[in-house]
């Protein structure tokens, strides 16, 4: 499983033309599920996202965590994270889970950070469903969490 994280001063959800969601400061989580990804694999997942210090503390460093700044997450799932592109110029999705097995696991990666953080802090996008995301970059600070050694690229 894969979260590329991106740091936002504000990002939203649009479904036909319609805001389904949106955040202010925090963290934009576009999340690839891999075949063969457990449940251990989304909450590993989402408690490394929530504990990563990719926010500045009153030093400038990037000190803390979303937890500690009290910031907001938006998750939307992004198959193409596991798109392989070592061949040819269309990428492969061959190595990305089956849509049912990638939505559960999805939610389940939703639900934990709803935990870690509250659910007033977390906001999803909808699965398969085609979006536009807006986002306001904060940094900018991208980057990716594994849950596994072997996800590495």
């Amino acid at each position: 499983m894969r979260a590329l994280i991106q740091r936002v001063r504000r990002c939203s959800v649009i479904i036909d033309g319609k805001t389904h969601s949106s955040i202010g400061p925090g963290m934009l989580i576009l999340l690839g599920v891999k075949q063969g990804d457990q449940a251990a694999d989304a909450e590993y997942l989402a408690d490394r996202c929530s504990a990563l210090r990719i926010f500045e503390d009153p030093q400038g460093k990037m000190n803390l965590s979303v937890r500690d700044v009290r910031a907001s997450v938006m998750v939307v799932s992004q198959f193409t994270l596991y798109g392989d592109t070592r061949k040819g110029n269309r990428p492969s999705y061959s190595e990305a889970a089956a849509p049912a097995e990638a939505e559960a696991l999805y939610q389940h990666f939703a639900r934990r950070m709803s935990l870690s953080l509250g659910e007033e802090r977390v906001a999803t996008g909808v699965f398969r469903a085609m979006m536009d995301v807006e986002l306001v970059n904060d940094g900018p600070v991208t980057v990716m969490v594994e849950s596994k050694e072997g996800d590495r690229p």
